[in-house]
């Protein structure tokens, strides 16, 4: 009866009208030993008596679903760092797994993140460490921990941390923090460079961007070891990037056209290739600079697909560069552009949304502040494809009497669409409840009356 029902209740812990005794009701839901729907406890905003229920809650799942919500104070969470369970520690040391590059966490206190790591079970402090959301003051603060692996970590911010620190740890006792070290202090010292070329654990590293001695240099292009890490070394002279620029190997012509000292005539001289789709990491130069700019303008004045494709993840594009990019005509400038721009134009977003269909960039181009509203109902109500049906349903000057014919329609994705729309006429609203494949949606809808959300949990089983 409860896996039944499980769609109805799974939409009404998203819907955003869902009055407080009722959420309270659902979350003290043991679900079958199942627990609540979990976006009831990812629901932005709850209020403290809900919180508490969460906290009390006797399923850990319920308290580790809490513990790796984005949209929950970061005081609220911190309250599991006493948990009794390791694995719910764990998820709060760890924190939020973003749903997409426009999402953001606010961090844990530091005094907070202090506790995880001195916790006693080596799980919560392997999660901490491993944590994309601790602040670089903490990680900085970790050079003089006892434990190895927190001052690996430090050496991830080598430049925040003191000249003792990093004398320390380029003498630590334990072997992975030294190398680690040494790859950060390389940058300026072409000793400890030549050191970690006789590692084959560091070398390719310690060759893109370590001080190279000449020497070294020419010794790894004859024997054409790690050359495409080696072509991006900013310290290689300027005679060996030009030997690069003509070697045999393909990665490694196209390494040489994107390094940041070429000018546009050089760069586009060189004999490279760019696949039509090819995304990467992006060049490391210009990742570095998506604040800066000049980088920026130089980035995406160029010719090199590369270069523009990667100064379109900046969010700081400036009005006149955001629309040369909109204009190149490169599906990934234009996929980036509606992923990480704020104010991307509604014609790259619908070309992303048409090229790509049910993909994460379409779904990130949808949902964009920008994606266009207005008109949608008139171009697509009546389109032969469904996706884009669905989009009529987006239009505010929608009709009820559309509304509801659109909850008909063969796509499953449109009707979905209509039935959590509130201007679905209440009597349809009250049959989709009773559809399985709509069922999530219409209780998602926040035209559902109360006593509907009521019946909603009578039907489950969740008690009163």
């Amino acid at each position: 009866m409860v896996a039944f029902h499980a769609p109805a209740l799974d939409g009404l812990a998203r819907n955003p009208a869902l009055p407080t005794p009722l959420l309270l009701r659902l979350l003290a839901f043991d679900g079958g030993g199942d627990g609540p729907p979990r976006h009831a406890m990812l629901r932005p905003g709850l209020p403290e008596s809900a919180v508490a229920v969460i906290l009390a809650h006797p399923n850990p799942w319920v308290r580790i679903d809490y513990a790796k919500s984005k949209l929950a104070e970061p005081g609220q969470r911190a309250r599991l760092v006493g948990d009794p369970s390791p694995k719910v520690r764990a998820a709060l040391a760890y924190g939020p797994q973003l749903g997409g590059p426009r999402a953001s966490v606010t961090l844990l206190p530091d005094d907070v993140c202090a506790r995880l790591l001195d916790d006693h079970d080596p799980s919560v402090r392997t999660a901490l460490l491993g944590s994309p959301h601790l602040t670089p003051s903490f990680v900085a603060s970790l050079a003089t921990h006892r434990d190895p692996a927190a001052r690996l970590s430090a050496a991830r911010v080598w430049e925040k941390l003191s000249p003792e620190e990093q004398s320390a740890l380029l003498a630590d006792p334990d072997p992975e923090v030294r190398r680690a070290a040494a790859l950060g202090e390389c940058r300026r010292d072409a000793h400890l460079t030549a050191e970690l070329l006789r590692d084959p654990n560091s070398a390719a590293e310690a060759l893109r961007h370590g001080l190279l001695h000449r020497a070294d240099a020419e010794r790894c292009l004859a024997e054409r070891t790690h050359l495409a890490a080696l072509a991006e070394n900013p310290s290689l002279p300027a005679d060996l990037v030009e030997r690069l620029a003509v070697d045999t190997d393909e990665d490694v012509r196209l390494a040489v056209s994107v390094r940041p000292e070429l000018d546009e005539t050089r760069r586009m001289a060189i004999d490279f290739t760019v696949g039509d789709l090819d995304r990467g990491e992006g060049v490391r130069w210009v990742r570095d600079g998506l604040d800066d700019p000049d980088v920026l303008r130089r980035a995406a004045t160029s010719a090199h697909p590369l270069l523009r494709r990667t100064a379109a993840r900046s969010p700081h594009l400036p009005p006149d560069l955001l629309l040369l990019l909109a204009r190149v005509e490169d599906p990934v400038v234009e996929d980036y552009l509606g992923i990480h721009h704020p104010d991307t134009p509604e014609e790259v977003l619908m070309r992303v949304y048409a090229r790509l269909g049910s993909t994460f960039s379409a779904w990130m181009a949808e949902t964009h502040p920008r994606f266009p509203r207005e008109g949608l109902a008139a171009r697509y109500a009546d389109h032969p494809d469904g996706h884009y049906r669905r989009l009529a349903v987006r239009d505010p000057a929608a009709t009820p009497t559309l509304i509801e014919r659109l909850s008909h329609d063969p796509t499953v994705w449109t009707r979905q669409e209509a039935a959590e729309d509130p201007r679905l006429p209440l009597h349809r609203l009250r049959e989709t409840l009773h559809v399985p494949e709509l069922a999530s949606s219409a209780a998602a809808n926040p035209a559902l009356p109360e006593d509907e959300m009521a019946a909603v949990l009578d039907r489950a089983g969740v008690p009163a």
